[in-house]
């Protein structure tokens, strides 16, 4: 598995890394927690370098979060809310994780969007309240950019340090990458089968 996936990365290059990237923070489940890593490992390998790889990588994520962003600055708070109650369940996007999102970036303000880049989960939709409260465009892209840029940055990097014990690790790197992906899948479709009783939760609690 882990093989596969290294040379899936090194036939689509830093263009399939951006692309995955974007679409990791657009749609789960593939994390970035497995793409930036072994995308680091191809390139300790020489099939790219690590600067334009942190910077695709970076590029494609910044690009997922702009497109939250503009669904929050053009859609709103409420109305993302109703629709993300009837049709959330595909991007396991509930109500109460706008309304999460939207906590974190009132008590933090600006800084929210950089710190929310490096948390799972967070990372994805604290663009929404950035969108919704018309933080201008130049000053999301600063602070998402940071933040992503470091987080991408670390997962590289620590996939680049990787290659240099790879006769070290062979023997469990396979069995732990197979772990990673299902438990990724598993905790999307967990989140999918659960969304309506979530979605029960939050009416009781109102």
């Amino acid at each position: 598995m882990f093989d596969l996936i290294v040379q899936i990365i090194a036939v689509t290059g830093v263009l399939g890394v951006a692309f995955l990237m974007f679409a990791e923070n657009v749609f789960p489940p593939l994390p970035s927690e497995v793409i930036m890593p072994l995308a680091g490992f191809a390139a300790a390998r020489g099939d790219f370098s690590l600067t334009l790889l942190v910077a695709a990588g970076t590029l494609g994520a910044v690009a997922g979060a702009w497109v939250w962003y503009e669904v929050g600055r053009r859609v709103g708070l409420d109305r993302l809310r109703r629709w993300s109650a009837v049709h959330g369940r595909w991007f396991t996007l509930a109500p109460e994780d706008i309304d999460g999102a939207a906590k974190v970036f009132d008590r933090l303000g600006g800084p929210a969007v950089m710190i929310g880049r490096l948390i799972p989960t967070v990372r994805t939709f604290i663009s929404i309240p950035a969108g919704v409260t018309g933080m201008g465009m130049g000053r999301f892209l600063a602070w998402t950019t940071a933040g992503t840029a470091a987080f991408t940055f670390a997962l590289a990097y620590a996939g680049y340090r990787l290659e240099a014990h790879y006769d070290r690790v062979e023997a469990w790197l396979n069995p732990v990458t197979a772990f990673v992906l299902v438990a990724a899948v598993a905790a999307y479709l967990y989140r999918l089968v659960a969304f309506r009783r979530r979605l029960r939760k939050g009416d009781d609690d109102v």
